[in-house]
């Protein structure tokens, strides 16, 4: 078996065929990636990747219950299988029972393309994208703007075998665009980004226009001081905080009274209404253009997740239904502390307010109030209400009278999500987005813009 042309399948098989554990998992992952980078409308650097990653889960029961090991590394080749094996099954023994050993998931079909080679990227991805980008340059010289960014895209094929007979297969293209642009004294600047499956569907020379209209808004500067303002967040702003929120969602912690989803008295908030607006939040792996694996992978066992449930089904889950909390995320272990329903989280996010409304729509209909680009840095303050801070960047806008007056400064925020949701005003027209502070994380988003009646700016920023 040579080192260099083994299948990720074939890698798989023979750790399995190697494994002396009572039950192993075997992810194999090919990662593909190509990328641009530009400055100063001019592209920098470009370049293409190729890895290769293998997890080894090994499982040793014993008279307490279960125990597992996990092992991961990269470009493993041939020779090094058997001893990441070995070191996997090692891990098991010496560690003690695992809380959230269940049986490892059967009766899961196939896939039909388990045996195929891994599915890859290219400099090609950029085919059609780079001469708009060229285009874009040009227009923003010609206006007397700068344009830096950055084109990024990747493809994960994902091998996931188990003893237990599960041969599953995934393909993860994922792709980001994010680009600012800036005036020639670099003393305003404005972002845009998107996020993309194949890059046919970007449109550089649009987004510049875009960034070319927030540079004039910027030509007039307001100082504005900390309060609570009516403030639209547009859609990376709110899919940014939804995602926060979502990650925030594990069930067993909420029923440990530990998060913001915590009942008083014990329990979940499963049930309650968070929102007035028919506003609901779910996931689902087929989801058009969000696409993602219909099927748990799991490299580590959390709250969250198990690695015991590799291979298990992921299906479309509405976490929020029309304002009322629906569902928590759960493994098998902690469906069965908490009583609700088994639900692993999915790689998409999207959130349905019933809106139809654009931004500038709603723009339009604003007296007087902010307009965030979106939002940085956000970090969390209290895990029992949920409260963040963060900070806005690259342009927050003043609205009066249905029109942009200018610039103001940034601001340091203090708010909840679940807060935002019950205080919600509007939700405008639901479309795919690419939440800036995740974008490295996660990037298969949904959301609208929301209309905050009282957005708390808790302090100025100096930032840009």
């Amino acid at each position: 078996m040579s080192s260099v042309t083994t299948k990720p399948h074939e890698i798989v098989e023979r750790a399995l065929e190697l494994s002396n554990a009572d039950g192993c998992v075997v992810i194999a992952q090919e990662e593909s990636s190509a990328n641009l980078r530009w400055a100063a409308n001019s592209l920098t650097t470009n370049g293409v990747t190729r890895g290769r990653t293998l997890t080894v889960i090994a499982t040793v029961d014993g008279a307490e219950g279960a125990a597992s090991g996990v092992v991961s590394r990269s470009a493993v080749t041939a020779d090094e299988l058997e001893p990441l094996v070995r070191a996997a099954e090692a891990a098991a023994r010496e560690a003690g029972p695992a809380e959230d050993a269940q049986p490892l998931v059967t009766g899961v079909p196939h896939s039909a393309a388990f045996t195929d080679g891994p599915a890859e990227t290219n400099s090609d991805v950029f085919a059609s994208f780079a001469p708009a980008l060229g285009e874009a340059f040009a227009t923003a010289r010609a206006g007397g703007r700068e344009l830096y960014g950055f084109a990024f895209h990747s493809v994960t094929s994902t091998y996931l075998g188990t003893s237990a007979g599960l041969r599953l297969r995934h393909d993860q293209p994922t792709g980001t665009l994010e680009v600012n642009a800036k005036s020639p004294d670099r003393k305003r600047s404005a972002w845009a980004g998107a996020a993309t499956r194949d890059f046919t569907d970007v449109d550089p020379l649009a987004m510049d226009a875009d960034l070319a209209r927030r540079l004039v808004w910027a030509e007039r500067r307001i100082d504005l001081p900390a309060g609570r303002y009516e403030t639209l967040l547009p859609p990376s702003a709110v899919a940014d905080l939804m995602i926060y929120q979502f990650w925030s969602a594990a069930a067993r912690d909420a029923a440990e009274g530990r998060t913001v989803f915590s009942k008083p008295g014990g329990g979940t908030r499963v049930g309650e209404k968070l929102s007035p607006l028919p506003l609901t939040l779910r996931s689902d792996p087929a989801e058009p253009g969000l696409e993602a694996a219909p099927f748990v992978i799991a490299h580590s066992s959390g709250d969250d997740t198990s690695v015991f449930d590799n291979g298990l089904p992921v299906e479309p889950v509405h976490w929020i239904h029309e304002g009322s909390l629906a569902r928590l995320t759960t493994t098998r272990h902690s469906a069965g502390l908490t009583g609700l329903p088994v639900a692993p989280a999915a790689d998409n996010l999207v959130l349905d307010g019933g809106g139809e409304r654009s931004l500038e729509e709603m723009v339009a209909d604003t007296e007087r109030g902010l307009l965030l680009t979106c939002l940085w840095y956000i970090r969390e303050v209290d895990p029992a209400t949920l409260l963040l801070t963060g900070l806005t960047r690259d342009g927050v806008y003043l609205v009066e009278n249905g029109e942009v007056t200018g610039e103001v400064n940034n601001f340091r925020f203090n708010e909840s999500p679940v807060d935002l949701l019950g205080r919600a005003a509007e939700a405008g027209r639901t479309e795919r987005t690419l939440p800036r502070e995740w974008s490295d994380y996660f990037t298969r988003a949904a959301a609208p813009a929301l209309r905050i009646p009282d957005f708390n700016m808790s302090s100025v920023s100096q930032g840009v």
